[in-house]
């Protein structure tokens, strides 16, 4: 590693300010802490209610709302955030692409996501594309926050934070299950077991947990003489985890956890898409091209995190973690010689839109060759996150430091091959060309980040004020070659310095009405490839002005938020979905405007009804456009040949969501429905498939908007178990999600599940 310069001696004293400060703290039996409150620091939120006293835009989503509706898709999850914006893919969330104010959605790359405040991105600085995303159907919760507290989680701060909450070990003995069975064959399991034992020793808690799906999928490939597995499009996913807990009975509170979890996927999923004559036909049908097409992936996740409080005012909390991911993901990648003829090549995007030759190939209807891609690669973070929170109090004012210090290592390699097809004039295949390992890609990307942030909550009167800032700096490697299977290895470095500021402040009105404002600056890091490259970081300055209200009697609660965002230098990443020649480029200037407003009622508790009868309005308006005519002039790419005053691609104008249920003492019933508007799938904002350059590329259109309706209920057939069952897209829509990869992708269709949940 290289030797740190000045800016890490600063970062340095920062660190040491902020773990100096509790020094003058006194160490009595005051300390104690039983309700341990310092775990809520873990978390980006923590207790829901500290929602009110934050000076930016945050949401949390309970364990209630996920089961609600049986929900295994963050996609699903978050249509009832506000500021959130999802870019579906292969309608079951096995890979997110979200967006949060504005940020391009590609592959949820512009969001810092954390599974229990830990980085969960296979590689957060040097391949943050989350080509794995947790299991949401394991998860207690999920917390959304933007505007200026996310200065501390980073490397991601242009955009927010999602923090995916799993299981917690039970304070006692808890015993879970949940079985159900749906449409396309689909089978879940959900089971764990937990307890918190008093000992000689202190409080011992354990959980053991394993999640399970297998789903037949909903698409059918066509088949041809030498294939007939065309119902074959579906994935199974197994996902066991085990946490230890220890709080030693000592006079200061202490809590070590220990986590260790697993996640494979099986998924016979495709980058490509259809024609539109063929998508008007029949959305739901797969080329026989695509019938190789397969991912696997395998996740290791752990952590071992020490808590403790020696007084009342002092919170410390240190995460040693580790994750690693290996993924290939085997898929048709062009195809080539079509009707024999030699170097008669072509892109998929562009056989799908010309409607001749090319996508006769793909249906299996002439001789060629495809090209199948392993898309080979393996991701490593590790780390240490040491966090203290310092309060203390002058009178009329209080305040609350929070000073913290991580250091991440990360990589990613990349070590793909292409195997070559030979296709007959009927669709069956004559044998197989293997390819080399590594000669479609062989490199390696690393960062070595060291981070810190400061931040003082201070409390005067009916004001809060929150200052803080985030510095980091990244030692920043690229390999080329990195095994030296085509050509000698060519190593480049870059040392990039990143800095994140915020303020807010809210002002408590009454009991009912809290007024909160912020500005945050933001930054987002290129890869090590682009960087080397002289790509530049993303910034953004962002500005949100907000109120809440809720009723005394805690019957209603709404916030209504408008956010003004600047981006400059906005990072276009043309490899993600089959865009582009894979050059990252610096898209330019983009201003993202908008409103936010969410409200829940509960008419039961409002009335004094017996029943409760939860409502539910979110809303969403957002305007975000191009400042400047594009950069890119790669004709392929999303990215390229946009004007200044376009719409940012895949980014919706509206979108709401509404809802409302009844829950009763032993039966209950809930529905909701969303709605997206249209949005154009590409920075030139052309209605057609056509890109920059003029040439038909399927990539290139519009999106439909659409509106999605979900019905559930269950009926209690004894204490702690109950029968459930619904149904999801009740009005069967059919719509276009997505031009990515390659070419329209669908919505799923309509689904319909049954089961059993017991917690005893």
């Amino acid at each position: 590693m290289k030797k740190r310069n000045g800016l890490f001696r600063g970062i340095f004293a920062i660190a040491a300010l902020g773990m100096a400060i509790p020094a003058g703290a006194t160490d009595d039996d005051s300390g104690t802490n039983p309700d341990a409150k310092v775990l809520d620091k873990v978390m980006v939120i923590g207790n829901p209610a500290n929602i009110d006293e934050m000076p930016g835009s945050a949401y949390s989503v309970t364990t209630e709302d996920i089961r609600e509706q049986n929900y295994d898709d963050v996609n699903q999850v978050l249509r009832k955030v506000p500021g959130v914006y999802v870019r579906q893919e292969e309608g079951f969330g096995l890979f997110s692409s979200i967006s949060l104010r504005g940020v391009d959605t590609t592959r949820s790359a512009k969001v810092t996501v954390m599974e229990d405040g830990v980085l969960t991105a296979p590689a957060p600085y040097s391949a943050p594309a989350a080509y794995y995303t947790p299991t949401m159907g394991r998860m207690s919760g999920l917390e959304i926050l933007k505007g200026s507290s996310q200065v501390k989680y980073g490397p991601q701060t242009t955009g927010g934070v999602i923090n995916y909450l799993s299981t917690p070990i039970p304070l006692q003995q808890t015993v879970y299950l949940k079985s159900s069975f749906g449409s396309f064959g689909d089978q879940r399991t959900h089971a764990y077991f937990g307890n918190t034992l008093t000992t000689g020793a202190g409080q011992v808690g354990f959980l053991l947990e394993g999640y399970f799906r297998k789903n037949d999928g909903y698409k059918t490939i066509d088949e041809t003489a030498d294939f007939r597995a065309g119902e074959d499009t579906g994935f199974s996913k197994s996902d066991p985890m085990i946490k230890l807990s220890w709080e030693p009975d000592t006079a200061m509170y202490q809590r070590l956890e220990f986590k260790y979890g697993t996640s494979e996927l099986d998924a016979n999923e495709t980058y490509l898409g259809l024609s539109e004559a063929d998508f008007a036909a029949d959305p739901f049908q797969r080329y026989s091209a695509s019938r190789f097409d397969n991912i696997k992936t395998q996740e290791r996740r752990s952590y071992l995190r020490y808590a403790l409080a020696p007084s009342d005012d002092l919170d410390i909390i240190a995460t040693l973690y580790q994750n690693t991911f290996s993924r290939n993901w085997y898929k048709l990648k062009d195809l080539r010689d079509v009707n024999g003829i030699a170097d008669n090549n072509y892109s998929l995007s562009s056989a799908l839109a010309e409607n001749g030759e090319g996508l006769d190939c793909l249906r299996g209807d002439v001789a060629c060759t495809l090209r199948v891609r392993a898309n080979n690669r393996d991701y490593e973070t590790q780390g240490v996150d040491v966090v203290s929170y310092y309060r203390f109090g002058t009178g009329a004012v209080e305040h609350e430091i929070a000073t913290g210090i991580r250091f991440n290592q990360d990589q990613i390699i990349r070590f793909q091959w292409d195997d070559r097809y030979s296709q007959l004039a009927n669709g069956s295949i004559d044998g197989m060309t293997p390819g080399t390992p590594g000669r479609a890609g062989d490199r390696l990307q690393k960062t070595d980040a060291l981070a810190v942030f400061l931040q003082d909550t201070i409390k005067v009167g009916a004001w809060g004020f929150t200052p803080g800032i985030r510095i980091e700096q990244l030692d920043q490697t690229y390999i080329e070659n990195y095994a030296g299977v085509k050509a000698p290895s060519v190593t480049k470095t870059n040392t990039m310095n990143l800095w994140a500021a915020s303020f807010g402040t809210t002002y408590k009105f009454n009991d009912s009405w809290i007024g909160f404002g912020s500005v945050n600056r933001g930054s987002s890091p290129p890869s090590p490839k682009s960087a080397t490259g002289g790509i530049n970081e993303e910034t953004s300055l962002a500005y949100e002005l907000g109120a809440r209200y809720t009723n005394v009697r805690q019957a209603l609660a709404v916030e209504t938020v408008a956010f003004y965002t600047d981006f400059s230098d906005m990072i276009a990443i043309d490899n993600i979905g089959g865009t582009g020649t894979g050059e990252t480029r610096n898209f330019g200037k983009v201003r993202s405007y908008g409103l936010e407003f969410s409200s829940q009622y509960d008419a039961g508790i409002a009335n004094g009804w017996k029943i409760k009868n939860p409502w539910y309005l979110t809303v969403t308006y957002t305007n975000a456009t191009q400042q400047n005519a594009a950069y890119s002039d790669d004709p392929e790419s999303i990215f390229s040949y946009g004007k200044a005053g376009n719409q940012v691609p895949y980014i919706p104008e509206w979108v709401f969501s509404l809802g409302t249920g009844v829950d009763a003492a032993r039966w209950g019933s809930h529905i909701s429905g969303s709605y997206v508007s249209k949005t154009f799938t590409t920075a030139n904002n052309v209605n057609g498939q056509v890109n920059g350059e003029g040439d038909l590329d399927a990539r290139f259109g519009t999106t439909d908007a659409y509106f999605v309706a979900d019905i559930s209920a269950y009926y209690r057939i004894a204490n702690g178990m109950k029968l459930f069952g619904g149904i999801q897209n009740v009005a069967d829509a059919r719509y276009n999600v997505s031009r990515q990869p390659e070419g329209p992708r669908p919505g799923m269709p309509l689904f319909a599940y049954a089961g059993l949940e017991m917690d005893l």
